[in-house]
């Protein structure tokens, strides 16, 4: 639990591996119910048995703006969350620019940019309603920077940066949005992209020791800041 041993309630999206996977497993073991969504009805599966009953695992896709009101009507009878995380996100095949088809570029759109806005446009007036809460939106390295072969990654999470700053700018004084850059992890994703040089990071698990008390501690002073989490 947290210093003064409140329990939180946390949404994260895209939690049925890598990155959400860990962190719903690390904020849960600190005591603070975790609501959220994957892709994979086995992933959702396999992480609400993990987690067990007090939480909240469903099959959402966040690109189905539809699918994702459904999701946070139910959520939201809990009350609204003290931390949002927009996680949920794909990367596109290696190539260049101009050989990614539209298909694979949509879906890429549609997910990292369209449904990060779904999920916020679901979850966020029920927050300002109470004038409290953080939402942490996923942003990456090649959110502030760029690499060839991953231009749709990259043009989505410079994207990413810019909403959540101009959200910070939108919300009541106490509340926080900040793009958080999670670091080079060793995850399914990244090993899309570097193959075997993966696994020269360090892997999920052991970035949520550090990534589960920073995003804890995050607060209004850290409003619309670009952050990194430590190590």
């Amino acid at each position: 639990m947290n210093q003064n041993g409140k329990v939180r309630r946390i949404v994260i999206t895209g939690c049925t591996r890598g990155l959400g996977k860990f962190l719903a497993l690390g904020l849960a073991e600190f005591g603070h119910v975790i609501a959220g969504c994957g892709t994979s009805q086995a992933g959702v599966d396999k992480l609400q048995k993990e987690l067990g009953k007090a939480h909240h695992i469903r099959k959402v896709d966040v690109a189905d703006a539809q699918a994702v009101e459904s999701w946070a009507r139910e959520v939201l009878t809990l009350g609204p969350p003290d931390i949002l995380v927009n996680n949920a996100a794909i990367i596109n095949h290696p190539a260049p620019c101009w050989k990614i088809s539209a298909f694979e570029f949509d879906r890429l759109i549609d997910v990292n940019i369209k449904g990060m806005a779904n999920v916020i446009r679901a979850f966020v007036p029920a927050m300002v309603g109470a004038a409290a809460g953080v939402i942490v939106n996923l942003s990456s390295a090649w959110g502030r920077s760029t690499a060839p072969e991953v231009a749709p990654y990259c043009a989505s999470k410079f994207a990413v940066e810019g909403l959540t700053k101009a959200l910070a700018q939108e919300l009541p004084p106490g509340m926080a949005a900040v793009p958080l850059n999670p670091g080079i992890i060793n995850t399914e994703m990244l090993q899309e992209v570097f193959g075997k040089q993966a696994g020269h990071y360090h892997d999920a698990a052991d970035w949520a020791k550090q990534a589960v008390p920073f995003l804890l501690a995050l607060g209004g002073k850290d409003n619309g800041k670009s952050l990194t989490v430590p190590g």
